[in-house]
């Protein structure tokens, strides 16, 4: 799992079966001080709750498909959590 920053949201006319429903959103990815780390990606929102400005975790690779609904889709990143607070000593 990383910290990323939602920064929008992505809107698609037509979605693959399966994704009718998920919410996408543009990411910046960020590394351990919350700076950005890398190009913005386009995430599904497993969480459903996740809005431009929040700082979430996501999760890359197969357990991102995994964390949604139908689980045999393509997708790449998905936020699984809304961060409330860090704390980094």
């Amino acid at each position: 799992m990383n910290l990323a920053r939602v920064t929008g949201t992505l809107v698609a006319e037509h979605k693959y079966v399966g994704l009718e429903g998920i919410k996408l959103l543009i990411v910046q990815p960020l590394d351990r001080r919350q700076r950005p780390a890398g190009e913005p990606v386009v995430a599904t929102d497993a969480t459903a709750q996740a809005g431009p400005g929040e700082l979430v975790f996501i999760v890359g690779g197969r357990e991102a498909a995994l964390a949604l609904p139908q689980t045999f889709v393509p997708v790449d990143h998905s936020v699984v959590g809304i961060v409330d607070e860090v704390d980094v000593r």
